[in-house]
């Protein structure tokens, strides 16, 4: 790891692993973490707003974000878009700022394979798709038709798990913000 740029800690996983959850907690172990917005095209959730948990953008406003290079990654999940805009993660890293990033799968290899070993990749699992399911549907924000598409989305994303450098699974909530606060400060020493 390069000491003078920050590390970039991309949490990714199921949705409804409960990456929102942990990286909260892990935000207020470290406070002085930066942390980066994601843009995505899906529609906000309940209280949500554009600019705080997400940048909601349209299909058009997304692609046309891509074409001119202020994305850094992106993937669609669930017919939408999400991605990372560019200009502020590679700041916070060349300021020497450690920032959290709540990612899709294919997002966080890719942040991996742009900040090398200044980027530490952690899967967040949950426990069983038993669990998984459970929690997709005590959210109550989605329809049956989302909740099977995102259960088939967690089956293939946990095929790839082994392509980070640690895999948590969130079966008690402490255990796992311990486990990943522990990753942390293990890289950067």
């Amino acid at each position: 790891m390069n000491n003078n740029k920050g590390l970039i800690v991309c949490i990714s996983g199921p949705s409804g692993a409960g990456k929102g959850t942990v990286l909260g907690k892990v935000a207020e172990r470290f406070p002085e973490m930066g942390s980066s917005i994601s843009v995505t095209t899906r529609a906000p959730r309940g209280e949500e707003q554009d600019g705080v948990e997400y940048y909601f953008r349209t299909k058009e406003q997304f692609e046309a974000m891509i074409e001119s290079g202020e994305i850094l990654e992106y993937d669609t999940y669930v017919g939408n878009y999400y991605g990372t805009p560019r200009a502020h993660i590679e700041n916070l890293c060349e300021s020497g700022t450690d920032c959290l990033v709540d990612l899709t799968v294919k997002g966080s290899i890719a942040l991996k394979d742009h900040f090398g070993d200044n980027a530490l990749t952690i899967f967040l699992m949950p426990p069983s798709l038993e669990v998984l399911e459970e929690r997709l549907r005590n959210r109550g924000t989605e329809t049956e038709e989302k909740i099977r598409q995102r259960l088939a989305q967690a089956r293939g994303e946990m095929k790839s798990k082994d392509r980070f450098d640690n895999i948590v699974i969130n079966d008690k909530l402490e255990d796992a913000v311990n486990e990943v606060i522990e990753l942390i400060e293990n890289k950067k020493r």
